[in-house]
């Protein structure tokens, strides 16, 4: 089932790709628009993708779509343990027609869903408050984004204390309208489904494991292996650049990394 749906998101990408945007690559970042959390610059025009640089972490938002396309950070060694958020906010410092139309929950079964984990950024008052923010939140069903979401944010925060890990990740927004329940709510459109690479180790030690997760109500916890893809597979389906070598770009785990005994996942 799960081998069908990509199969369904990876056509409908290719029948789009002409009028696509072309995704920011990792490596080739200066030709966005750079917002920072302390001033925003010059307003967009529509469907421009703007870089949000916040304290520990990056965004790319479409305004266009008003949500996220992209994000990157680097998990360091936990020492911190601030409190989440409770509040999700606009962010003051980007055009409101770059954001969704409205904070307050989906319903329908969805929660919000964090692009980067809150977290993984417990170490400072100000990152936990802009993961906050509504520009690194997306419609994603409580299955996926308490199940096999979640699991990724859980191997990162126990493995990110064995050593330092890159993490890209996205969002394929697709073309179901079947799910798009938040158009009129909140300005924004139900992605079909996230993806995201993790990166830990240098040189000939480099090792990396690659997701694509469906935003549906079966990506539960005990579903994640199924979603396993190796890099140059995502690369294919997403046109993104994943900057890791090309021996660790083929391969794909049979399972995704195991949680290790007395990891602390919060």
């Amino acid at each position: 089932m799960y081998y069908a749906i990509l199969s369904i998101i990876l056509l409908t990408i290719t029948a789009c790709s002409p009028i696509r945007p072309e995704l920011p690559s990792s490596r080739d970042t200066q030709s966005n628009t750079v917002f920072s959390a302390s001033k925003s610059g010059q307003i967009p025009q529509p469907g421009n993708l703007l870089r949000l640089n916040y304290e520990g972490f990056t965004v790319w938002l479409d305004c266009q779509k008003r949500g996220a396309i992209k994000f990157q950070y680097n998990a360091q060694h936990d020492t911190g343990n601030e409190p989440r958020a409770k509040n999700f906010k606009l962010d003051p410092n980007v055009p409101a027609e770059c954001q969704q139309t409205s904070t307050k929950g989906y319903g329908q079964g969805y929660d919000h869903g964090h692009q980067v984990s809150a977290n993984h950024l417990d170490y400072s008052p100000e990152a936990i408050k802009q993961s906050n923010y509504i520009t690194n939140i997306l419609p994603q069903t409580a299955q996926m984004n308490r199940g096999a979401w979640l699991l990724t944010e859980e191997i990162i925060e126990c493995y990110r204390d064995i050593g330092e890990l890159l993490v890209i990740g996205g969002v394929i927004w697709g073309n179901n309208p079947d799910d798009d329940y938040f158009v009129q709510s909140h300005g924004v459109k139900t992605p079909d489904a996230f993806w995201k690479v993790v990166i830990g180790g240098t040189g000939q030690d480099e090792r990396a494991i690659a997701w694509i997760v469906p935003n549906s109500t079966d990506a539960t916890k005990k579903n994640l292996d199924k979603y396993l893809v190796s890099v140059d597979e995502l690369e294919r389906i997403t046109g993104e650049l994943i900057p890791v070598a090309d021996y660790a770009k083929h391969d794909k785990p049979s399972h995704s990394w195991m949680i290790p005994g007395g990891c602390n996942k919060g």
